[in-house]
């Protein structure tokens, strides 16, 4: 397999011109640091219903941004006129912001110190860029996907859908960093929907499919080449909605649950990765989705979780939403603890949190900083962070046989949790009872309830190696003006005892 190069057609643009003028006047202009972030992203989206294309949407984003530190303060502004005569004008406003922000800034900007890194290239992990395969071809799998779930009985619809990202970007500041990045990422869904004629329910059955940061291998290959297993799923979904539409709702209670992979990582995206970006636990990010229970006062201290909770964050994981070489702010990516035995022991930084906390990662940042597009400020976001599995821990079946009475809990669905990312409850795509150690069919209407600590602190053990999965989204949400991001967390199946379990349909009567 040829290891893939950066796209011809960016290398093309003006990007080091442009860097090297605005990079020139910022300095010229008296700025302690300056840096220049080019961005041309590109997205793909097809969207099929019942063997019908729906639509497709292909846009794209190219600008560039100047950010300086100048008299102490930020400051920041963008363009997307790619001429000289633009590159030193925006440098000229991003001086003027930083200049009107000086008198607002208490505590001086300073910089945790980062190696510099000249002219480096970084590209992710992929086969197949997938918008160099033809719509045609995209669609006709999609197409192929529904129609094959709808020759089921219990199936009355069926969407399948892809989302597609092709991100480039170049960095420069005026410390020598120079890097030119491309990744690629894909989230496709795949949707079975039916309902049951003595009961009137209808719902809906999902692929556990996570997105990932691969290319149009992920649909076209073989799982052994990096695919994954679509006629499997075609040939289960139907079955489990048929399964789904007849099951008892469920009794609500306190429960022994295992949670797949599938299920676990959003509760690990809203209830660990969220809560430990240093940001937030500081209390600088609160008027979006608020501040964290976990404040700086418990690091090292605060019990998490049991004793088996080993969390990471990590932003060079293969193939992982949130993995790049460079953050942006040209800083190097790594891997680090979050939460070591079941205490917390780490945070996600940016350069100005490492500088601040020096205690933290050797005073550097962890390179945490990103922007969603080129007319946004990198903020500090979330890393890939993923719980991590027990070397020689038990299998999912092994988990289930552990339990007298629980349940087993697939697939994510919907989630609410507090602005101190304290107190949730979870859905998910479907729950089976466990009775004495074996599944006894799907149950309806459930969801799981707890605080946070009290959740991890219940996870009596964690699977093996071979239950790890690595999920994710495409939608994390921070900061105002709204940015949106990408992360992935990986995680093996895990057993939690004594877990409040609600009943939807009953509490959504009171």
């Amino acid at each position: 397999m040829s290891v893939p190069e950066v796209d011809p057609s960016f290398l093309a643009l003006p990007f080091r011109r442009l860097a090297d003028v605005a990079l020139r006047r910022a300095t010229d202009l008296g700025a302690t640091h300056a840096d220049f972030r080019f961005e041309r992203v590109r997205y793909q989206d097809l969207n099929v219903r019942d063997g019908s294309l729906l639509g497709t949407r292909d846009s794209s984003d190219v600008g560039f941004a100047v950010r300086v530190v100048h008299g102490g303060a930020w400051g920041f502004a963008s363009g997307v006129v790619l001429t000289d005569d633009e590159a030193r004008h925006v440098a000229d406003r991003a001086v003027e912001v930083a200049r009107v922000a000086a008198a607002m800034t208490r505590v001086p900007v300073e910089l945790a110190p980062e190696p510099t890194y000249d002219d480096v290239t970084w590209v992710s992990s992929y086969a197949v860029n997938p918008l160099e395969v033809p719509v045609a071809d995209k669609v006709a799998v999609l197409v192929d996907l529904t129609e094959r779930l709808r020759a089921h009985a219990a199936v009355e619809h069926a969407t399948a859908s892809l989302q597609q990202v092709v991100e480039n970007k170049f960095y420069a500041d005026s410390s020598g960093t120079r890097t030119t990045q491309q990744r690629v990422r894909l989230q496709p869904g795949l949707t079975a929907m039916g309902s049951d004629a003595t009961t009137g329910v209808f719902d809906s059955m999902t692929s556990i499919a996570p997105p990932v940061g691969r290319g149009w291998e992920y649909l076209a290959s073989p799982v052994a080449e990096g695919g994954w297993d679509w006629d499997a799923e075609v040939a289960e979904l139907p079955e489990l909605l048929a399964e789904k539409l007849r099951a008892p709702s469920v009794e609500a209670g306190t429960y022994d649950l295992v949670i797949h992979p599938s299920n676990l990582w959003l509760t690990i995206h809203e209830s660990i990765g969220h809560a430990t970006e240093l940001d937030r636990a500081l209390g600088y990010e609160a008027n979006y989705a608020g501040t964290s229970f976990a404040t700086y006062d418990g690091l090292g201290s605060l019990r998490y979780g049991s004793p088996v909770m080993n969390v990471t964050g990590d932003r060079t994981v293969e193939h992982g939403l949130a993995t790049i070489g460079y953050d942006d702010e040209g800083v190097a990516t790594q891997q680090w603890d979050i939460v070591k035995d079941g205490v917390l022991v780490g945070y996600q930084l940016d350069r100005v949190m490492g500088h601040q906390r020096p205690e933290l990662n050797g005073g550097r940042s962890n390179g945490c900083a990103y922007a969603d597009s080129p007319g946004h400020i990198p903020i500090q976001r979330m890393a890939n962070v993923s719980l991590q599995p027990a070397p020689d821990g038990p299998s999912t079946d092994e988990l289930i046989g552990r339990v007298e009475r629980g349940l087993y809990v697939v697939g994510d669905k919907s989630w609410s949790i507090d602005m101190q990312r304290y107190n949730f409850q979870f859905t998910g795509q479907r729950f089976y009872r466990i009775e004495d150690g074996r599944l006894a069919g799907q149950v309806r209407d459930v969801a799981y309830q707890a605080t946070t600590t009290d959740f991890w602190g219940s996870m009596e053990a964690v699977g093996g190696p071979e239950t790890y999965v690595l999920g994710g989204a495409f939608n994390c949400g921070k900061a105002q003006p709204g940015q949106v991001a990408s992360v992935s967390h990986g995680c093996p199946t895990a057993l939690f005892r004594g877990v409040r379990i609600l009943n939807t349909n009953e509490e959504a009567g009171k």
